[in-house]
């Protein structure tokens, strides 16, 4: 009779395990990029100048560029292997001293069916990349240009 339990309970807790391995694996997957927002205190040209300016210097992407008309900051898929990587951050000004900036940072794994999105990032990455980006707008705006 205790084998019996003691098999059931073992079976219903590799059942569980199991369970909970599928669903982080299932949540890996995505079918459209994460976006975080931040605000800054700081002009948007400023933010603009130093979002690219961490990704150039962390090589988050390639061939980065600022369209301050449409607001935004992109760059290229940085290719590594089976796995690449495109940035994108949007920025509107809120009021003459806050600007918001919604980052997205696009990683995708190459399979037999093409190249599909993964969840690398997660909310702690995303902050310390605000952060690194909020020092990097100080910078910029300590520049004389």
């Amino acid at each position: 009779m205790m084998t019996k339990t003691f098999c059931v309970c073992l079976s219903l807790m590799f059942l569980v395990f199991c369970a909970a391995c599928a669903r982080d694996l299932v949540s890996a997957r995505m079918t459209e990029p994460e976006a975080y927002t931040h605000i800054y205190e700081a002009k948007e040209k400023h933010v603009l100048r130093a979002i690219a300016a961490v990704l150039k210097e962390k090589k988050i992407g390639e061939n980065v560029a600022i369209d301050a008309k449409n607001h935004r900051v992109d760059s290229d898929y940085v290719v590594d292997g089976d796995w690449r990587t495109k940035t994108s951050a949007r920025t509107k000004q809120l009021n003459w001293k806050e600007c918001e900036v919604r980052l997205t940072v696009i990683t995708e794994k190459k399979t037999d069916g093409g190249w599909e999105m993964r969840r690398l990032l997660g909310k702690s990455q995303y902050e310390n990349f605000f952060s690194v980006i909020e020092l990097k707008i100080y910078e910029e705006m300590s520049n004389v240009r």
